[in-house]
């Protein structure tokens, strides 16, 4: 696959088909993405590859800790507490487009409530990539992670695959870390769903809109 093409046609995948990746496949992305840029090549980026009865356990240790009123204890702080212009307005047009894509209303709760649980189960995909890094290192180095972050999902086309980059798998690191006997001096920044993505499925139809070139970049001669 032209890399262009990967990059233009990738978009967050929440509806899989019930479709095996092989280890060997997932052996095939990660070999791919191990080339991503780090500073003095430090390459600070640790992967747990999560299938069947572990990722199964992941979900529902989660849910139940959502039902239960537990509280999310990320290792970071994603999003901002408010959105300032313009990024609040594309948050609210980006969950629309979702919702909206699903026949799903603002006022059925429990529809969203379903939906967003999918997350914790990596959406129905086969595989879900838990990405660590070592807590003793600083932000530079959570650069290099996004670098390596998007190869694996570049990598994942290059092999019939499509990936979600999952900020929610991040709400419960110790969960994580407790089902896969992690250490707590590794933090949690994201999984990622990857499989055969069901084209059919209308949460898969939409995409979200990107600011044209000229809206973002200023020329300095």
């Amino acid at each position: 696959m032209d890399v262009v093409e990967a990059i233009r046609d990738r978009a967050s995948t929440r509806a899989f088909l019930d479709q095996p990746v092989s280890r060997e496949t997932i052996e095939q992305v990660l070999e791919t993405a191990r080339w991503a840029p780090s500073g003095v090549n430090t390459q600070p980026w640790q992967v747990h590859v999560v299938t069947g009865v572990k990722k199964q356990q992941i979900g529902d240790d989660i849910v139940q800790a959502r039902k239960a009123g537990q509280e999310p204890n990320p290792d970071y702080k994603y999003y901002a507490d408010k959105f300032p212009e313009p990024y609040r307005s594309r948050q609210k047009a980006c969950g629309y487009a979702l919702y909206n894509a699903l026949g799903i209303t603002r006022e059925d709760h429990e529809r969203r409530t379903e939906q967003w649980f999918k997350n914790y189960y990596g959406f129905g995909a086969p595989v879900e990539l838990f990405v660590f890094i070592d807590s003793a290192l600083e932000k530079g180095s959570w650069v290099d992670m996004g670098m390596f972050i998007q190869n694996v999902m570049l990598a994942a086309r290059g092999c019939g695959l499509e990936t979600c980059p999952q900020a929610a798998m991040s709400e419960y690191p110790d969960i994580v870390r407790g089902v896969l006997d992690i250490p707590s001096s590794l933090h949690l920044i994201c999984g990622i769903a990857m499989g055969y993505g069901d084209k059919s499925h209308p949460v898969n139809g939409y995409r979200t809109e990107r600011e044209k070139v000229d809206d973002f970049t200023q020329w300095h001669e």
